[in-house]
Parts: structure tokens; sequence; C-alpha cells
């Protein structure tokens, strides 16, 4: 099970977190979040995997943002339909292609576009309270790497509320999911439970119980649950 630091947003302690060693580092770039990215991200280890979040973003923005911050994985927290994740994907998968047919021809400019190493991930978020209908997310399986639940809430993420996990029981997918939604320390335990489990956990993905303001992590007790999970594999 992996570990995804979300909500990160200050420079030094982008850092200390990154000295962690999670394997995904979210950085939200949505106007209406407390946490909204805005800056410069520090140089990472290449095991961080940088994660940029949006909301219902224009696919220009979206784009833009991936050059920009040299991003290697997409969250949807939005509600992005499957058309628009295939022309999300169809527009990527344009611009590598012009990226390496420009190497070809060894131009002399300075290349100011970027392709990920690897393909870049693909998360699509669902809101979950009480119940969930998981019918919904069929037409989504063939077009993302993974989904991401979280708690249905006021906000769009960093509630600090949990769901009912016991909902996920009747997941008949082996779609690989993150789990999200006001996880802390306090719900160590239940993440053990979860994680030996026979539901397709991919991660877990923490924000808000970490935090001392918004996008303020508290390093110490990240590391603490970090370690306990022995989340690296």
């Amino acid at each position: 099970m992996k570990l995804k630091v979300c909500g990160m947003k200050y420079i030094d302690n982008i850092q200390q977190v990154a000295d962690l060693q999670p394997d995904y580092l979210g950085f939200i770039f949505y106007e209406k979040s407390k946490r909204n990215f805005e800056g410069i991200i520090p140089a990472l280890p290449k095991s961080i995997k940088k994660t940029g979040v949006f909301v219902n973003e224009m696919l220009e923005i979206v784009i833009s943002m991936v050059e920009e911050y040299r991003l290697e994985a997409i969250q949807l927290h939005g509600d992005e339909s499957v058309a628009y994740v295939l022309e999300l994907k169809a527009q990527l998968k344009e611009r590598k292609a012009l990226f390496i047919e420009e190497n070809k021809l060894q131009t002399k400019k300075k290349n100011k576009q970027y392709v990920a190493e690897e393909r870049i991930e693909i998360i699509k978020v669902f809101g979950i309270k009480d119940s969930f209908d998981f019918d919904v997310l069929k037409p989504y399986l063939e077009v993302v790497d993974y989904f991401l639940f979280d708690t249905k809430g006021a906000e769009r993420g960093g509630n600090g509320t949990t769901f009912d996990w016991t909902v996920l029981e009747k997941y008949p997918f082996k779609k690989p999911f993150f789990l999200s939604g006001g996880i802390g320390i306090e719900e160590l335990s239940e993440v053990q439970k979860i994680k030996g489990s026979d539901l397709p956990v991919y991660a877990v993905d923490v924000n808000s119980k970490f935090e001392s303001a918004p996008g303020v992590k508290k390093v110490e007790i990240l590391k603490e649950f970090k370690n306990s999970l022995t989340l690296r594999n």
C-alpha cells in the first residue's frame, strides 16, 4: 500500500514531507480551496509522483499545469465525464507526440514542452457518505488508472471526516483505488484492517488530519503514521 500526502502548499514544508519519501505529493490547483497551490515546487526525489488536483478545470489549464510543474499524475476531483477524461488523455498523447517529433528534428530552440518518463496517471475521485452506487464507476473502468474514494461533504476534499468504510465491502471491481477522507493517526488501526482485506486498496491519501494549519503538515506525526503502516513496498 502506498502513501499520498495531499494539499501541499509551502516550500519548506514540502521539502520536509518529501524527506519522508511518500509515494505521491498532491498539489491542489483550485482557487476555492484553502490549500490552493501557487508558487514553485522544489526538486523532489524521483520516487515521488507530483500529482495535480483539479476540479472541473478547463483542459487547456490542466495541460498547462502538467507542463509547468512537470506533473506525473492528475487527480480529477470534480464532476468530470468520461468524455472529458478521454479528451484529456488524447491531448496528453498529442503533446507527447509533438515533443518526440521536435526532438527528432533536433531543433536548436529550447523545448518548453514536457513529457513524463512514464504515462501520466489519471485518478478519478468519487465522494461517498453512507451509501454508494458502484454502477456509476463502470464507464470509467477502462479510462482511468485509479479511483479515489473521499468523504462526500461541503468541501471538495479536506473535510476532515471519514465515511463509512463498510460501504466498500460491496466494491465489485478489480480496479485499484486510493482511500481518502479524514484519515489521521487515530484511524491507523482501521487503515491496517482494510489494508489486510481483499479489497484492491492501492494507497491511502491523507491531508487535513495531519495539519497544524491549511497546507502545513505535521511532519513527525506523518512519519509515525507512515512507519507504522510500513507503506513502502
